[in-house]
Protein backbone atom coordinates (compact mmCIF):
# COMPACT_ATOMS: atom_id res chain seq x y z
CA UNK A 1 0.00 0.00 0.00
CA UNK A 2 1.33 3.49 -0.83
CA UNK A 3 1.34 6.16 1.79
CA UNK A 4 2.31 9.74 2.37
CA UNK A 5 5.83 10.76 3.10
CA UNK A 6 7.03 9.96 6.59
CA UNK A 7 8.07 12.50 9.21
CA UNK A 8 11.70 11.48 8.69
CA UNK A 9 11.54 12.43 4.99
CA UNK A 10 9.87 15.73 5.77
CA UNK A 11 12.52 16.63 8.35
CA UNK A 12 15.31 15.60 5.97
CA UNK A 13 13.89 17.95 3.35
CA UNK A 14 13.61 20.74 5.90
CA UNK A 15 17.20 20.18 7.06
CA UNK A 16 18.46 20.28 3.47
CA UNK A 17 16.63 23.57 2.88
CA UNK A 18 18.12 25.06 6.05
CA UNK A 19 21.61 23.89 5.07
CA UNK A 20 21.20 25.51 1.63
CA UNK A 21 20.24 28.86 3.17
CA UNK A 22 22.99 28.67 5.79
CA UNK A 23 25.65 27.84 3.19
CA UNK A 24 24.49 30.66 0.89
CA UNK A 25 24.51 33.14 3.79
CA UNK A 26 27.97 31.95 4.83
CA UNK A 27 29.33 32.26 1.29
CA UNK A 28 28.32 35.93 1.18
CA UNK A 29 29.37 36.58 4.77
CA UNK A 30 32.93 35.27 4.46
CA UNK A 31 33.53 37.59 1.53
CA UNK A 32 32.26 40.60 3.46
CA UNK A 33 33.90 39.75 6.79
CA UNK A 34 37.28 38.61 5.48
CA UNK A 35 37.49 40.73 2.36
CA UNK A 36 35.79 43.89 3.54
CA UNK A 37 35.61 46.55 0.87
CA UNK A 38 37.85 44.41 -1.30
CA UNK A 39 35.07 41.86 -1.61
CA UNK A 40 33.27 44.22 -3.98
CA UNK A 41 36.34 44.20 -6.19
CA UNK A 42 36.54 40.40 -6.02
CA UNK A 43 32.96 39.99 -7.20
CA UNK A 44 33.38 42.69 -9.83
CA UNK A 45 36.54 41.05 -11.16
CA UNK A 46 34.77 37.71 -11.40
CA UNK A 47 31.82 39.09 -13.35
CA UNK A 48 34.14 41.20 -15.49
CA UNK A 49 36.16 38.12 -16.37
CA UNK A 50 33.03 36.22 -17.35
CA UNK A 51 31.86 39.11 -19.54
CA UNK A 52 35.27 39.43 -21.21
CA UNK A 53 35.35 35.68 -21.84
CA UNK A 54 31.86 35.77 -23.39
CA UNK A 55 32.81 38.74 -25.57
CA UNK A 56 35.97 36.94 -26.69
CA UNK A 57 33.97 33.87 -27.64
CA UNK A 58 31.50 36.04 -29.58
CA UNK A 59 34.29 37.70 -31.57
CA UNK A 60 35.89 34.28 -32.15
CA UNK A 61 32.68 33.09 -33.78
CA UNK A 62 31.90 36.29 -35.73
CA UNK A 63 35.35 37.33 -36.98
CA UNK A 64 38.08 35.83 -39.10
CA UNK A 65 41.83 36.06 -39.41
CA UNK A 66 43.92 37.97 -36.87
CA UNK A 67 40.86 39.31 -35.03
CA UNK A 68 39.62 35.77 -34.44
CA UNK A 69 43.01 34.70 -33.05
CA UNK A 70 43.14 37.70 -30.71
CA UNK A 71 39.54 37.10 -29.60
CA UNK A 72 40.27 33.45 -28.81
CA UNK A 73 43.30 34.58 -26.79
CA UNK A 74 41.07 37.01 -24.86
CA UNK A 75 38.53 34.28 -24.10
CA UNK A 76 41.30 32.09 -22.69
CA UNK A 77 43.18 34.88 -20.91
CA UNK A 78 40.22 36.50 -19.13
CA UNK A 79 39.65 33.70 -16.57
CA UNK A 80 43.42 33.35 -16.06
CA UNK A 81 43.71 37.10 -15.39
CA UNK A 82 40.94 36.95 -12.79
CA UNK A 83 42.68 34.10 -10.96
CA UNK A 84 45.99 36.01 -11.11
CA UNK A 85 44.24 39.03 -9.61
CA UNK A 86 42.94 36.94 -6.72
CA UNK A 87 46.40 35.45 -6.12
CA UNK A 88 48.08 38.88 -6.17
CA UNK A 89 45.55 40.18 -3.66
CA UNK A 90 46.25 37.19 -1.40
CA UNK A 91 42.56 36.30 -1.41
CA UNK A 92 42.41 33.23 -3.64
CA UNK A 93 41.69 31.09 -0.57
CA UNK A 94 38.74 33.33 0.26
CA UNK A 95 37.28 33.04 -3.24
CA UNK A 96 37.69 29.25 -3.19
CA UNK A 97 36.07 29.03 0.25
CA UNK A 98 33.13 31.19 -0.83
CA UNK A 99 32.79 29.22 -4.05
CA UNK A 100 32.79 25.93 -2.14
CA UNK A 101 30.05 27.21 0.13
CA UNK A 102 27.97 28.21 -2.90
CA UNK A 103 28.40 24.71 -4.31
CA UNK A 104 27.25 23.26 -0.98
CA UNK A 105 24.26 25.62 -0.97
CA UNK A 106 23.29 24.58 -4.51
CA UNK A 107 23.61 20.84 -3.80
CA UNK A 108 21.57 21.10 -0.59
CA UNK A 109 18.99 23.24 -2.36
CA UNK A 110 18.62 20.76 -5.21
CA UNK A 111 18.24 17.94 -2.72
CA UNK A 112 15.52 19.81 -0.81
CA UNK A 113 13.62 20.90 -3.91
CA UNK A 114 14.04 17.51 -5.57
CA UNK A 115 12.07 15.95 -2.74
CA UNK A 116 9.12 18.14 -3.79
CA UNK A 117 8.92 16.26 -7.04
CA UNK A 118 7.16 13.00 -6.34
CA UNK A 119 8.59 10.06 -8.27
CA UNK A 120 6.61 9.17 -11.36
CA UNK A 121 5.75 5.58 -12.00
CA UNK A 122 7.21 4.18 -15.21
CA UNK A 123 4.49 4.64 -17.86
CA UNK A 124 3.09 1.88 -19.95
CA UNK A 125 0.74 -1.07 -19.83
CA UNK A 126 1.85 -4.65 -20.53
CA UNK A 127 1.03 -5.85 -24.02
CA UNK A 128 1.17 -9.14 -25.88
CA UNK A 129 4.15 -9.71 -28.19
CA UNK A 130 3.59 -8.63 -31.80
CA UNK A 131 2.82 -11.31 -34.35
CA UNK A 132 4.58 -9.70 -37.33
CA UNK A 133 7.15 -7.13 -36.21
CA UNK A 134 9.07 -5.26 -38.91
CA UNK A 135 12.38 -3.50 -38.24
CA UNK A 136 14.54 -1.26 -40.40
CA UNK A 137 18.25 -1.18 -39.53
CA UNK A 138 20.95 1.20 -40.74
CA UNK A 139 24.34 -0.56 -40.60
CA UNK A 140 26.25 2.75 -40.70
CA UNK A 141 24.48 4.40 -37.75
CA UNK A 142 26.46 4.88 -34.57
CA UNK A 143 29.68 3.71 -36.18
CA UNK A 144 28.36 0.26 -36.97
CA UNK A 145 26.33 -0.61 -33.87
CA UNK A 146 24.00 -2.89 -35.83
CA UNK A 147 26.82 -5.30 -36.65
CA UNK A 148 28.74 -4.81 -33.42
CA UNK A 149 25.74 -5.74 -31.27
CA UNK A 150 24.42 -8.37 -33.72
CA UNK A 151 21.07 -6.61 -33.81
CA UNK A 152 19.89 -8.15 -37.06
CA UNK A 153 20.53 -11.70 -35.88
CA UNK A 154 18.90 -11.12 -32.50
CA UNK A 155 15.81 -9.48 -33.98
CA UNK A 156 15.39 -12.26 -36.54
CA UNK A 157 15.64 -14.87 -33.77
CA UNK A 158 12.75 -13.09 -32.05
CA UNK A 159 10.57 -13.45 -35.14
CA UNK A 160 11.03 -9.99 -36.66
CA UNK A 161 11.34 -9.26 -40.34
CA UNK A 162 14.46 -7.11 -40.74
CA UNK A 163 15.43 -4.89 -43.65
CA UNK A 164 19.08 -3.86 -43.63
CA UNK A 165 19.55 -0.58 -45.48
CA UNK A 166 22.07 -0.65 -48.30
CA UNK A 167 24.60 2.18 -47.80
CA UNK A 168 25.41 2.03 -51.50
CA UNK A 169 22.01 3.21 -52.69
CA UNK A 170 19.24 5.53 -51.60
CA UNK A 171 16.24 3.81 -50.03
CA UNK A 172 12.89 5.28 -49.05
CA UNK A 173 12.35 4.15 -45.45
CA UNK A 174 8.85 5.63 -45.43
CA UNK A 175 7.88 3.49 -48.42
CA UNK A 176 9.44 0.42 -46.80
CA UNK A 177 7.45 0.99 -43.61
CA UNK A 178 4.19 1.58 -45.49
CA UNK A 179 4.66 -1.57 -47.54
CA UNK A 180 5.32 -3.57 -44.38
CA UNK A 181 2.07 -2.35 -42.80
CA UNK A 182 0.19 -3.16 -46.01
CA UNK A 183 1.55 -6.73 -45.76
CA UNK A 184 0.28 -7.06 -42.20
CA UNK A 185 3.09 -5.81 -39.96
CA UNK A 186 1.66 -5.04 -36.52
CA UNK A 187 4.76 -3.27 -35.19
CA UNK A 188 7.39 -1.01 -36.76
CA UNK A 189 10.85 -0.38 -35.40
CA UNK A 190 14.13 1.30 -36.30
CA UNK A 191 17.74 0.67 -35.37
CA UNK A 192 19.31 3.89 -36.58
CA UNK A 193 19.58 7.62 -36.11
CA UNK A 194 16.87 9.97 -34.86
CA UNK A 195 16.15 11.21 -38.40
CA UNK A 196 15.27 7.69 -39.57
CA UNK A 197 13.37 7.08 -36.32
CA UNK A 198 11.19 10.11 -37.05
CA UNK A 199 10.36 9.07 -40.60
CA UNK A 200 9.19 5.60 -39.59
CA UNK A 201 7.47 6.92 -36.45
CA UNK A 202 5.34 9.09 -38.73
CA UNK A 203 4.17 5.98 -40.60
CA UNK A 204 3.49 4.14 -37.34
CA UNK A 205 1.41 7.05 -36.05
CA UNK A 206 -0.54 7.33 -39.29
CA UNK A 207 -1.49 3.63 -39.13
CA UNK A 208 -1.80 3.48 -35.33
CA UNK A 209 0.67 0.62 -34.95
CA UNK A 210 3.23 0.50 -32.11
CA UNK A 211 6.77 1.74 -32.67
CA UNK A 212 10.00 0.36 -31.21
CA UNK A 213 13.22 2.33 -30.81
CA UNK A 214 16.54 0.47 -30.91
CA UNK A 215 19.30 2.85 -29.81
CA UNK A 216 21.74 2.21 -32.64
CA UNK A 217 22.33 5.85 -33.61
CA UNK A 218 25.09 8.23 -32.60
CA UNK A 219 23.30 10.37 -30.01
CA UNK A 220 19.99 8.57 -29.51
CA UNK A 221 18.27 11.55 -27.88
CA UNK A 222 14.83 10.06 -28.44
CA UNK A 223 15.91 6.78 -26.82
CA UNK A 224 17.28 8.70 -23.83
CA UNK A 225 13.98 10.49 -23.26
CA UNK A 226 12.10 7.19 -23.54
CA UNK A 227 14.23 5.84 -20.69
CA UNK A 228 16.09 3.26 -22.82
CA UNK A 229 19.61 1.98 -22.26
CA UNK A 230 21.70 3.74 -24.92
CA UNK A 231 24.79 1.69 -24.03
CA UNK A 232 23.04 -1.60 -24.83
CA UNK A 233 21.08 -1.27 -28.08
CA UNK A 234 20.15 -4.96 -28.06
CA UNK A 235 18.20 -4.42 -24.83
CA UNK A 236 15.65 -2.44 -26.84
CA UNK A 237 14.67 -5.66 -28.62
CA UNK A 238 13.21 -6.94 -25.35
CA UNK A 239 10.18 -4.82 -26.26
CA UNK A 240 9.30 -7.56 -28.77
CA UNK A 241 8.84 -10.18 -26.05
CA UNK A 242 8.37 -8.36 -22.73
CA UNK A 243 7.13 -4.90 -23.57
CA UNK A 244 4.90 -2.15 -22.26
CA UNK A 245 3.19 0.47 -24.36
CA UNK A 246 2.36 4.15 -23.91
CA UNK A 247 1.68 7.16 -26.10
CA UNK A 248 3.95 10.14 -26.78
CA UNK A 249 3.69 13.36 -28.76
CA UNK A 250 5.17 14.01 -32.18
CA UNK A 251 6.31 17.34 -33.58
CA UNK A 252 5.32 18.24 -37.11
CA UNK A 253 6.99 20.72 -39.45
CA UNK A 254 5.15 21.05 -42.71
CA UNK A 255 4.44 17.46 -43.79
CA UNK A 256 7.42 16.06 -41.87
CA UNK A 257 7.40 14.52 -38.39
CA UNK A 258 10.16 15.12 -35.83
CA UNK A 259 10.76 13.25 -32.59
CA UNK A 260 13.33 15.65 -31.11
CA UNK A 261 13.60 19.11 -32.63
CA UNK A 262 13.72 21.39 -35.64
CA UNK A 263 16.41 24.07 -35.71
CA UNK A 264 16.49 27.30 -37.72
CA UNK A 265 19.21 29.87 -38.24
CA UNK A 266 22.85 29.25 -37.43
CA UNK A 267 22.85 25.49 -36.97
CA UNK A 268 20.53 24.86 -39.91
CA UNK A 269 22.69 26.99 -42.21
CA UNK A 270 25.86 25.18 -41.18
CA UNK A 271 24.55 21.63 -41.60
CA UNK A 272 23.29 22.50 -45.10
CA UNK A 273 26.91 22.88 -46.26
CA UNK A 274 28.21 19.84 -48.19
CA UNK A 275 31.54 20.26 -46.38
CA UNK A 276 29.96 19.88 -42.93
CA UNK A 277 29.96 16.09 -42.93
CA UNK A 278 33.67 15.89 -43.79
CA UNK A 279 35.07 18.67 -41.60
CA UNK A 280 32.58 19.96 -39.04
CA UNK A 281 34.89 22.29 -37.09
CA UNK A 282 36.35 24.06 -40.13
CA UNK A 283 32.91 24.42 -41.74
CA UNK A 284 31.47 25.97 -38.57
CA UNK A 285 34.36 28.45 -38.28
CA UNK A 286 34.02 29.41 -41.95
CA UNK A 287 30.25 29.91 -42.03
CA UNK A 288 29.32 31.24 -38.58
CA UNK A 289 30.72 34.79 -39.02
CA UNK A 290 28.34 35.53 -41.89
CA UNK A 291 25.43 33.66 -40.29
CA UNK A 292 25.67 35.38 -36.91
CA UNK A 293 26.15 38.87 -38.35
CA UNK A 294 23.23 38.54 -40.76
CA UNK A 295 25.27 38.44 -43.96
CA UNK A 296 24.28 34.87 -44.78
CA UNK A 297 20.86 33.26 -44.72
CA UNK A 298 17.40 34.82 -44.53
CA UNK A 299 16.21 37.15 -41.79
CA UNK A 300 13.82 35.18 -39.59
CA UNK A 301 10.70 36.23 -37.71
CA UNK A 302 9.28 33.86 -35.11
CA UNK A 303 5.70 34.03 -33.79
CA UNK A 304 4.49 31.80 -30.97
CA UNK A 305 2.11 32.15 -28.05
CA UNK A 306 1.51 35.85 -28.66
CA UNK A 307 5.27 36.55 -28.71
CA UNK A 308 7.15 37.79 -31.79
CA UNK A 309 10.94 37.55 -32.06
CA UNK A 310 12.60 39.53 -34.84
CA UNK A 311 15.85 38.44 -36.50
CA UNK A 312 17.03 35.71 -34.10
CA UNK A 313 20.28 34.00 -35.03
CA UNK A 314 19.20 30.60 -33.73
CA UNK A 315 15.81 29.04 -33.09
CA UNK A 316 15.12 25.58 -31.66
CA UNK A 317 11.61 24.11 -31.72
CA UNK A 318 11.37 20.87 -29.75
CA UNK A 319 8.86 18.09 -29.28
CA UNK A 320 8.07 19.04 -25.65
CA UNK A 321 10.37 21.50 -23.84
CA UNK A 322 13.88 20.69 -22.74
CA UNK A 323 14.40 20.88 -19.00
CA UNK A 324 16.08 23.89 -17.37
CA UNK A 325 18.41 21.49 -15.57
CA UNK A 326 20.00 20.46 -18.86
CA UNK A 327 20.33 23.77 -20.68
CA UNK A 328 23.91 23.17 -21.80
CA UNK A 329 23.34 19.85 -23.50
CA UNK A 330 19.73 20.36 -24.61
CA UNK A 331 19.44 16.61 -24.53
CA UNK A 332 16.85 15.91 -21.85
CA UNK A 333 13.10 16.10 -21.66
CA UNK A 334 11.35 14.74 -18.60
CA UNK A 335 8.19 13.99 -20.53
CA UNK A 336 7.13 13.48 -24.12
CA UNK A 337 3.36 13.70 -23.66
CA UNK A 338 2.87 17.27 -22.46
CA UNK A 339 1.07 18.36 -25.61
CA UNK A 340 3.30 21.42 -26.22
CA UNK A 341 6.31 22.43 -28.24
CA UNK A 342 9.34 23.98 -26.61
CA UNK A 343 10.73 27.17 -28.17
CA UNK A 344 14.25 28.45 -27.56
CA UNK A 345 15.30 31.55 -29.51
CA UNK A 346 18.63 33.39 -29.26
CA UNK A 347 19.52 36.85 -30.51
CA UNK A 348 22.82 38.65 -29.93
CA UNK A 349 23.90 41.48 -32.25
CA UNK A 350 27.16 42.36 -30.52
CA UNK A 351 29.61 41.27 -27.84
CA UNK A 352 27.72 43.07 -25.06
CA UNK A 353 24.51 41.24 -25.90
CA UNK A 354 26.42 37.96 -26.11
CA UNK A 355 27.76 38.58 -22.60
CA UNK A 356 24.22 39.37 -21.42
CA UNK A 357 23.19 35.82 -22.36
CA UNK A 358 25.05 34.76 -19.20
CA UNK A 359 21.96 35.96 -17.32
CA UNK A 360 20.11 32.92 -18.63
CA UNK A 361 16.35 33.25 -18.97
CA UNK A 362 16.49 36.84 -17.75
CA UNK A 363 18.53 37.84 -20.79
CA UNK A 364 16.57 39.98 -23.28
CA UNK A 365 18.25 38.06 -26.10
CA UNK A 366 16.87 34.71 -24.96
CA UNK A 367 13.26 33.62 -25.45
CA UNK A 368 12.08 30.41 -23.83
CA UNK A 369 8.45 29.29 -23.83
CA UNK A 370 6.06 26.38 -24.30
CA UNK A 371 3.41 26.61 -26.98
CA UNK A 372 1.26 24.46 -29.22
CA UNK A 373 2.38 26.04 -32.51
CA UNK A 374 5.30 28.08 -33.85
CA UNK A 375 5.38 30.05 -37.10
CA UNK A 376 8.78 30.89 -38.60
CA UNK A 377 8.74 33.38 -41.48
CA UNK A 378 11.67 34.65 -43.54
CA UNK A 379 12.55 37.28 -46.13
CA UNK A 380 13.37 34.48 -48.58
CA UNK A 381 11.15 31.93 -50.34
CA UNK A 382 12.86 28.92 -48.72
CA UNK A 383 14.01 28.33 -45.13
CA UNK A 384 16.81 25.96 -44.20
CA UNK A 385 15.95 23.71 -41.25
CA UNK A 386 17.76 20.97 -39.37
CA UNK A 387 15.11 18.36 -38.55
CA UNK A 388 16.36 15.73 -36.09
CA UNK A 389 19.84 16.37 -37.48
CA UNK A 390 18.82 16.13 -41.15
CA UNK A 391 19.42 19.14 -43.43
CA UNK A 392 16.14 20.12 -45.14
CA UNK A 393 14.48 23.15 -46.73
CA UNK A 394 10.87 24.31 -46.46
CA UNK A 395 8.90 27.09 -48.18
CA UNK A 396 8.31 30.12 -45.98
CA UNK A 397 6.48 30.56 -43.71
CA UNK A 398 7.18 27.33 -41.85
CA UNK A 399 4.64 26.11 -39.31
CA UNK A 400 5.53 23.74 -36.48
CA UNK A 401 2.82 22.04 -34.44
CA UNK A 402 2.45 19.36 -31.79
CA UNK A 403 0.47 16.17 -32.32
CA UNK A 404 -0.58 15.15 -28.84
CA UNK A 405 -0.12 11.46 -27.98
CA UNK A 406 0.01 10.57 -31.65
CA UNK A 407 2.55 7.74 -31.40
CA UNK A 408 2.22 4.38 -29.66
CA UNK A 409 5.67 3.54 -28.30
CA UNK A 410 6.59 0.07 -27.11
CA UNK A 411 9.60 -0.28 -24.79
CA UNK A 412 11.09 -3.08 -22.66
CA UNK A 413 9.40 -3.51 -19.31
CA UNK A 414 12.84 -3.47 -17.68
CA UNK A 415 14.75 -0.35 -18.66
CA UNK A 416 16.78 2.36 -16.87
CA UNK A 417 14.01 4.97 -17.03
CA UNK A 418 14.26 8.72 -17.52
CA UNK A 419 16.65 10.38 -15.04
CA UNK A 420 15.15 13.37 -13.28
CA UNK A 421 16.48 16.78 -14.20
CA UNK A 422 17.92 19.02 -11.55
CA UNK A 423 15.25 21.39 -10.19
CA UNK A 424 15.65 25.14 -10.55
CA UNK A 425 16.99 26.74 -7.38
CA UNK A 426 13.97 28.53 -5.96
CA UNK A 427 15.21 30.43 -2.90
CA UNK A 428 11.71 31.55 -1.91
CA UNK A 429 10.55 27.95 -1.79
CA UNK A 430 13.68 27.02 0.21
CA UNK A 431 12.84 29.71 2.78
CA UNK A 432 9.30 28.36 3.05
CA UNK A 433 10.61 24.85 3.63
CA UNK A 434 13.32 25.90 6.07
CA UNK A 435 11.12 28.04 8.32
CA UNK A 436 7.88 26.07 8.07
CA UNK A 437 5.80 28.73 6.33
CA UNK A 438 4.69 26.06 3.88
CA UNK A 439 4.59 22.31 4.27
CA UNK A 440 6.69 20.07 2.03
CA UNK A 441 4.77 18.63 -0.88
CA UNK A 442 3.24 15.21 -0.17
CA UNK A 443 4.37 12.27 -2.19
CA UNK A 444 2.10 10.72 -4.74
CA UNK A 445 0.22 7.63 -3.68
Amino acid sequence: MGGGRGAHDVMAQRRAARLALLAAFSAASVLLLAGGVRSVGLVGAGFGGLAACAAGLWWTLTRRGVVRVCAAALAAAAPAAVIAFYVAAGLLWLVLLSGGLWVLAACAGWAALGADRAPTAAPGVPVAPPRRPFLIMNPHSGGGKVARHRLREKATALGAEVVLLDPGRSQDVVALAREAVARGADLLGVAGGDGTQALVAGVAAAHDVPFVVVAAGTRNHFALDLGLDRNDPAAGLDALTDGVEFRVDLGRIGDRVFVNNASFGAYAAVVQSPAYRDDKVRTVLQLLPDVLTGHHGPRLTVCAGGVTVEAPQAVLVSNNPYGVGDRAGLGRRERLDGGVLGLLSVRADNAAQAAALLRGRRSPGLTVLATRAVLVDADAPMVQVGVDGEALSFPAPVRCAIEHRALRVRVPRRRPGVPRLRPRLDWRRLRELAFGTQQPAPAAR
